[in-house]
């Protein structure tokens, strides 16, 4: 298959899987995940419908802005060191990988200088695993308090990644910890702050993430890789 037909066959199990859950295939929304990839490359699945597209390197989308279409958003999904943070504010549409309240902190304080909102979400490990980046539930929820109130940032939701290694139960299990997560801080945050989103599951575990209630997929080997 070509990359416009491989991402309208995800859209398509994504929707299929969705239903077969009990949830509305709109409240899920599909990142093409643009790593490694030309924006020739990448194009077709544009011109197929995708508008999200997610980078993991800073340098690398950069690159690629200037040239993709006015219409094109762009997710940061990847690490962000805090002494790239400048750079990125007001390229994306939406930060994913806010990994600790120090860089929380630092995407304020640039957001103040430009004067935007940046919306991020907070990266959260929630598999145990040493190199996965994020803080553990527990410490994100000693920290929220703070988080939530920085001026110049808005709490979207939480990110996590599952062991890529992992059977069904220790996929799930990632998965819905965040969940879980997530109904904690809002509880936190009380009814006039939304952290609508949960951003997991990826090509070999997406079904999962959406059984366990993401409304963004980050996907891109499905789509842009193989043959």
């Amino acid at each position: 298959m070509l990359v416009g037909e491989k991402y309208l066959h995800v859209q398509s199990k994504i929707d299929e899987i969705a239903v077969k859950c009990g949830r509305d295939p709109k409240e899920i929304s599909l990142v093409a995940v643009t790593k490694g990839y030309e924006l020739d490359h990448v194009m077709s699945a544009y011109d197929a419908g995708c508008r999200d597209f997610g980078e993991n390197r800073v340098q690398e989308v950069l690159d690629k802005i200037p040239n993709a279409p006015d219409d094109l958003r762009w997710h940061l999904i990847g690490t962000l060191q805090k002494n790239k943070v400048r750079k990125v504010i007001g390229k994306f549409v939406l930060i994913h990988s806010v990994d600790s309240s120090d860089l929380a902190a630092k995407i304020s304080q640039c957001s103040q200088e430009v004067g935007v909102v940046t919306p991020v979400l907070l990266q959260a490990n929630t598999s145990g695993e040493e190199l996965k980046h994020g803080l553990t539930p527990e410490e994100w929820t000693s920290v929220f308090g703070e988080v939530v109130n920085l001026p110049g940032i808005t709490v979207k939701g939480l990110m996590t990644m599952a062991p890529l290694e992992g059977d069904e139960i220790v996929i799930r299990n990632c998965f819905s910890k965040l969940r879980e997560l997530r109904e904690d801080l809002q509880k936190m945050a009380g009814e006039d702050v939304r952290i609508p989103h949960l951003s997991m599951g990826m090509t070999h575990d997406y079904p999962y993430a959406i059984a366990e209630g993401a409304t963004i997929l980050r996907i891109g080997t499905a789509i842009f890789g193989g043959e």
